[in-house]
């Protein structure tokens, strides 16, 4: 009897452990259970706040009034997917945008000619690195005033004859004697602008500007200025004139080939010539290390060409886009 009661004793003392080792089992089991889907759905919240993180900073950009619009438009546009970036843009014009990039000062520069020889010589003594991207084409226009019921078109001999220093022409009679005897006033860009350079390059030949033209780095006050009377003449990126039709008349230029008005496809294919010309910008090199100015380059290219539709600007062909994702690429 004895011998039953030990043998019923450690049946139940067994079944106890098991009962206990089984609870403990589940127990361990749904805490493990309960840990994992944690885990998991900690993981998962990482992984939603990757995705809405947002980036943040400032990005230097400084240089051409001409590019201005553009790079404006993408500041503008950028600023709607990553609201936490600034990106103001500078008119310093091309020159003074370059005085400031060669030592440093800014991460991009905007231009509306190629760095000079002495500009990237500066760049190499600061070392900095760069690449040279294009942006869009521009057909620099020669405007006059809407009220200028007379000038149809100018030759490009006609226009460096007035603009040259120490011209003797003085009113539009002096230009052709069949034109009325109104006093020409002349209005420019200023000498940091790469439009007066370009100007200065294929107009003036490389001489000085007539000392009474009246320059200005602001193409709105230029805008303002020809407009003002009936013998205002000017010349500035289409863009300007594009936005102030109303107020203004774009000159045809004859090359040599006959008169061509700035269009679209005038100064896509060339044939407004010698006024069709490139828009650039210069990136430091070292600034691509840093996200924001990386992911802002990589936006504006993909959506500058039709931006500078938008701005009166002439988009590139896409191979030039794809070429600069690829300079961008081995850059950073």
């Amino acid at each position: 009897m004895k011998k039953f009661k030990r043998s019923m004793l450690a049946l139940t003392v067994v079944a106890a452990l098991a009962l206990a080792t089984a609870c403990g089992s589940g127990e361990e089991a749904s805490k493990g259970n309960t840990q994992t889907a944690s885990n998991s759905s900690q993981a998962s919240e990482q992984k939603e706040e990757k995705k809405e993180e947002k980036l943040s900073g400032t990005i230097a950009i400084d240089g051409s009034s001409t590019v201005f619009p553009i790079l404006e438009a993408v500041s503008e546009e950028y600023n709607q997917v990553q609201p936490n970036v600034k990106a103001p843009v500078g008119v310093s014009g091309t020159g003074g945008g370059f005085k400031r990039f060669v030592i440093g000062e800014t991460d991009f520069s905007n231009a509306s000619r190629p760095i000079k020889e002495e500009e990237a010589a500066l760049a190499k003594e600061n070392g900095i690195e760069y690449i040279e991207l294009k942006l869009a084409f521009d057909g620099l226009s020669v405007v006059v005033s809407k009220d200028n019921d007379f000038v149809d078109y100018l030759t490009v001999e006609e226009l460096n004859r007035m603009w040259v220093d120490g011209s003797d022409i003085v009113t539009w009679k002096d230009v052709r004697p069949e034109w009325p005897d109104i006093k020409i006033e002349f209005f420019s860009p200023g000498h940091d602008s790469g439009t007066y350079d370009y100007w200065n390059e294929v107009v003036l030949k490389k001489t000085d500007i007539r000392k009474d033209a009246q320059l200005s780095e602001d193409d709105n006050v230029l805008v303002m200025g020809v407009a003002g009377g009936k013998g205002g003449v000017g010349y500035f990126g289409y863009a300007y004139y594009y936005e102030n039709q109303d107020k203004l008349k774009v000159v045809a230029i004859d090359n040599g080939n006959g008169p061509i008005v700035p269009t679209e496809d005038s100064i896509n294919d060339g044939t407004y010539a010698p006024l069709s010309r490139p828009m650039y910008m210069y990136v430091n090199k070292e600034s691509l290390k840093r996200p924001e100015v990386l992911d802002y380059l990589t936006f504006l290219n993909e959506h500058v060409g039709e931006l500078a539709l938008e701005v009166g600007y002439i988009n590139m062909p896409q191979s030039d886009y794809d070429k600069n994702a690829e300079i961008i690429k081995n850059a950073k």
